[in-house]
């Protein structure tokens, strides 16, 4: 692809010129898809909004209880969109993934701390946080958004959640299609879009990013605070995400195949995006302080003392530079990963000599997963927002 054919959104010029020079491909690649959002998901939402939110909730309802007589009275894009996500790759292979579901939840809190705190804020420090502002989908609603985005990391690891139709697998295409519906909200508004200076809105782009970001930066930053993984824990780890990801509605093309991969395209996508602005920081502070609700903290003190070690962990994950950028409070992190690393390692090694604390650990943790995560004793809605500002969107 030439760069004459791209038409670059101008926020991305200047990045752009940078990251070409680093890996011409791969940034032709990241922005070309800046452009692009998710073809067959995007079909789909524009085929079923004109028939009312009820009946968009229904059939998708019918449909992801695998009643198939839906697809005979839906429009075709249904049967299409499902054709899509059905269909899995070679390279998934669901025996491969038990190694990144044990080691996952071996590691639940510190690979969620890298996770909250290391790679969704370096999520949203690219473009992809106007989107989220623009909308308040975490800023009116951090606590439940982020106990969603909880559940779906503990669904995806959950033993067969992948499966077709299994709840993690069912999550994940929910998200890829509130996706399409912000997306499609958002391209109807054009007071608070601007397409020419920002691509489309949650571009393939931006979910190629994410998924580099969950995959093997969450890898990185949980080896940071002491987590150890073997090699087949790691590449098992890296598959799980990336199916999610890809049933997340990641192109092919720019989903990574490998923890090197996915820190490069992390690398050069970093570059090609623009500085982080005040929709960046606005996230990753309202990420911070959501931890405490989140945990159940309501103590002024005790939520004072978490909040301070949350940014404390994140700014000593991400580096000074972004934290800066980002505002955090100025935080002297030199012995933080440290401490964490000692930690871990004292735990590990009274878990395995006094077992039955072991299992008493294990079992907390698990409890502590789930408490942080939104279960909805009614299953899983398929509600999707109706209007493009989360205040005022019926509640999905």
């Amino acid at each position: 692809m030439n760069e004459s054919e791209l038409k670059t959104p101008v926020d991305y010029v200047p990045g752009y010129e940078k990251a070409r020079l680093i890996d011409q491909d791969l940034a032709d690649l990241y922005v070309a898809h800046t452009l692009i959002g998710d073809p067959p998901a995007d079909a789909l939402v524009e085929a079923l909004t004109p028939l009312g939110a009820a009946a968009f909730h229904q059939l998708l309802t019918r449909a992801m209880s695998q009643d198939s007589s839906v697809f005979q009275e839906a429009p075709r894009e249904l049967r299409d969109f499902f054709d899509v996500v059905e269909e899995q790759p070679e390279w998934a292979n669901q025996s491969t993934f038990e190694s990144g579901v044990h080691c996952f939840h071996r590691n639940s809190e510190l690979i969620l701390q890298g996770l909250v705190g290391g790679s969704l804020v370096e999520g949203f420090s690219t473009n992809i946080a106007r989107s989220f502002v623009i909308t308040g989908r975490l800023r009116e609603q951090g606590v439940r958004r982020l106990r969603q985005n909880n559940r779906h990391v503990l669904e995806i690891f959950m033993p067969g959640g992948l499966e077709n139709y299994g709840d993690g697998w069912k999550l994940s295409v929910r998200l890829r299609l509130v996706h399409a519906q912000v997306r499609h909200l958002l391209n109807d508004d054009r007071d608070d879009w601007d397409t020419e200076a920002w691509g489309t809105p949650l571009s393939s782009a931006h979910m190629g990013f994410a998924a580099s970001a969950f995959s093997a930066r969450t890898l990185r930053h949980a080896r940071k605070m002491g987590v150890k993984f073997s090699r087949e824990e790691s590449e098992s780890f890296m598959q799980v995400w990336l199916y999610a990801m890809k049933l997340m509605g990641i192109p092919e093309a720019l989903l990574p195949r490998s923890e090197a991969d996915a820190l490069e395209l992390y690398r050069v996508g970093g570059v090609c995006e623009p500085p982080p602005d005040f929709e960046s920081i606005i996230m990753a502070n309202a990420l911070m302080n959501a931890a405490p609700p989140v945990l159940g903290v309501t103590d002024d003190q005790e939520k004072k003392e978490l909040l301070k070690l949350a940014y404390g962990i994140s700014r000593a994950l991400i580096g000074d530079e972004l934290a800066d950028q980002l505002k955090y409070p100025q935080a002297n992190t030199r012995f933080l990963l440290m401490g964490a690393r000692v930690q871990t390692r004292f735990n590990q090694l009274a878990d395995m000599l006094l077992r039955r604390r072991g299992r008493r650990r294990r079992f907390n943790r698990f409890v502590d997963l789930i408490s942080a995560a939104a279960y909805d004793p009614s299953g899983i809605s398929y509600r999707m927002p109706d209007h493009v500002y989360a205040e005022r969107s019926t509640r999905w």
